[in-house]
């Protein structure tokens, strides 16, 4: 059996990210097939009203709760690449983590997740990495800290002494180096229920995933990504669950893995 097999895996899904009247995505139901929830935070996404029925619907399923800052970038969704001083990025993390934690019946979260623009720099920049990494630190240090598997971020994470969980994909495509594959490329979002089932079981129990252009990289999977945004992600998140789950994998929260 392969090391980095799982017996067991967290399941999380961006959530929340509607905004006044607008709404996207069907949480209230993709939220049955996950595990943990990272839940937009008002920069990229989501507004008081949103955060708080977001936190409680996750609250119902007993689905763990996580912040999901970001870049102060309304209109980019937050997947534009912003140079800020790190310490000004310290201080949004902060800002929202405090945010979303207040909607929570127990004043505590989880995990933490930065989203998109941010996630991906952080991913290469040690210093965005830091800053990051210092705000959690600075709020509540048993938060845990979902990042992409195998960065230099985890390593970051991990020397500064945070609880760490590694984070894969099931639905986005990889470079080979690990990276995720630019949204402005074709082929970056996979839409094919099958496809990402069998691609994400690969993951959980072989701790390979192939590249888009055809290499095997090993990855560490605590945690799986399903993009609440992506069209047919209801669907592809039962379609994954089930698999998962019938081959022998337990589906769990992050706090009963890290």
């Amino acid at each position: 059996m392969n090391p980095k097999a799982k017996n067991k895996v967290d399941f999380n899904s961006d959530i929340g990210e509607s905004f006044g009247q607008y709404k996207l995505g069907r949480h209230e139901e993709i939220i049955q097939s996950i595990s943990s929830a990272n839940i937009a935070c008002g920069f990229h996404a989501g507004d008081p009203n949103w955060m708080k029925k977001t936190v409680r619907i996750a609250e119902q399923h007993k689905v763990g709760i996580g912040a999901h800052p970001s870049y102060p970038d309304l209109r980019g969704f937050g997947r534009r690449d912003i140079t800020i001083d790190p310490e000004e990025v310290q201080n949004d993390v902060i800002y929202q983590i405090g945010a979303l934690t207040a909607f929570t019946s127990n004043n505590k979260l989880q995990h933490v997740k930065p989203h998109g623009a941010m996630y991906n720099k952080a991913v290469n920049d040690e210093k965005l990495a830091e800053a990051i990494c210092n705000a959690i630190l600075e709020v509540d240090s048993e938060l845990i800290l979902l990042a992409l598997s195998g960065s230099k971020w985890i390593h970051i994470a991990k020397e500064m002494g945070l609880r760490v969980a590694q984070e894969v994909f099931a639905d986005r495509a990889i470079n080979s180096d690990g990276t995720l594959v630019s949204r402005s490329i074709d082929g970056s979002v996979i839409h094919d229920a099958n496809i990402i089932a069998q691609r994400t079981l690969k993951m959980v129990q072989e701790g390979y995933i192939t590249s888009i252009t055809g290499d095997e990289v090993p990855i560490e999977a605590d945690s799986i990504c399903m993009h609440g945004d992506t069209p047919g992600s209801v669907q592809i998140a039962k379609k994954v669950k089930t698999v998962l789950e019938s081959s022998g994998i337990n589906i769990v929260p992050l706090s009963e893995l890290i």
